[in-house]
C-alpha cells in the first residue's frame, strides 16, 4: 500500500528538504510572489467535484492502489483519454497489480488487453521493460525518488512526479502542458517549458498545494482554461487572472 507523507502538507513556500529543484539547465525568469494561492485553490476545489479529478488521481485513491498501479496507469494514460485509460485499467490491474504478475501475462496478450490506449504496442514493451527493471534492480518495489524513476527507460519526468506524489504521497510538483500553460497564463511564472515551470513553482507555491496542484489544474485546463479560446466567462478564478497570452476567450 502507498505511504502518505505528511511533510508535504505545510504552508511554507520553500522547497521541501531533500527534493531536487531541477537540473539548473533551464532558464527560469522571475516568478510572481504574493500570488493569492489560498483563494485560487479554494475556488478550484469548491468548483470541481472529486469525481472530476484526472484518472491517475482517482486511481491513487482506490482501495487496492499502490505505487506500481499508479505507475502502470500513468504510462497507459500518456496521449490517451482518461475514459479509455480507466476502462483498460479495470481489466488489466486484476491480472497485473505487481511487476511479476504483469510479466506473467503471455506474449501478445498484454498488447490485446491494452489495445484501446494509444501506441499500445510501444506501451506494452515499456510496461514489460519497466517491470523487469523494478524486479532486477529494486527487488520488486517501485522506487520513490525522481532520480531513480528517471533512470528507467520509458519513464519521463511527468510520470516520475506522479508516482512520487500520487503513488507515495511525497511532496512534488507534476507539471504537464496544462499546469505549464495555466501557471503562465495566471502570471505566476514566466517560463518556456514544463521543466522550467516546475523549478519556478518550487520557489513560490506553498507546500500544502504541491501534490494537489496538478490534479486541480489538469481538470481546470480540460474544462475551462483550454489552450485556445478559454472559457473565461465561466472561470471561477477570473478575478485573479491577467490572461497572459490570451488573444481570444469565450
Amino acid at each position: 500500500m502507498r505511504k502518505k507523507c505528511v511533510s508535504g502538507l505545510r504552508s511554507s513556500s520553500a522547497a521541501p528538504v531533500g527534493e531536487p529543484s531541477g537540473t539548473g539547465v533551464y532558464e527560469v525568469k522571475p516568478v510572481k510572489r504574493g500570488f493569492p494561492f489560498d483563494e485560487m485553490m479554494k475556488s478550484l476545489m469548491d468548483f470541481f467535484p472529486e469525481e472530476a479529478a484526472p484518472i491517475i488521481t482517482r486511481i491513487s485513491r482506490g482501495e487496492t492502489s499502490d505505487p506500481f498501479v499508479v505507475l502502470v496507469g500513468t504510462l497507459l494514460s500518456l496521449r490517451t483519454k482518461d475514459e479509455t485509460t480507466e476502462k483498460v485499467m479495470e481489466t488489466l490491474i486484476p491480472r497485473a497489480a505487481t511487476p511479476r504478475a504483469l510479466l506473467a501475462i503471455p506474449d501478445g496478450e498484454l498488447e490485446r488487453m491494452i489495445y484501446p490506449v494509444g501506441f499500445y504496442r510501444n506501451k506494452a514493451r515499456v510496461l514489460e521493460e519497466v517491470a523487469r527493471t523494478i524486479i532486477d534492480r529494486y527487488g520488486g518495489r517501485v522506487p520513490d525518488t525522481i532520480e531513480e524513476l528517471l533512470s528507467m527507460r520509458g519513464i519521463g519526468r511527468k510520470t516520475a512526479n506522479l508516482v512520487v506524489t500520487e503513488g507515495y504521497g511525497k511532496p512534488g510538483i507534476c507539471v504537464d502542458t496544462h499546469v505549464h500553460r495555466i501557471s503562465n497564463r495566471l502570471g505566476i511564472v514566466s517560463t518556456k517549458n514544463p521543466h522550467a515551470t516546475e523549478d519556478a513553482l518550487r520557489r513560490v507555491l506553498p507546500g500544502q498545494y504541491w501534490i494537489v496542484y496538478n490534479s486541480l489544474l489538469v481538470t481546470f485546463g480540460k474544462r475551462i482554461c483550454t489552450p485556445l479560446s478559454p472559457r473565461c466567462s465561466e472561470c471561477p478564478i477570473e478575478n485573479l487572472c491577467p490572461r497572459e497570452g490570451v488573444a481570444r476567450s469565450r
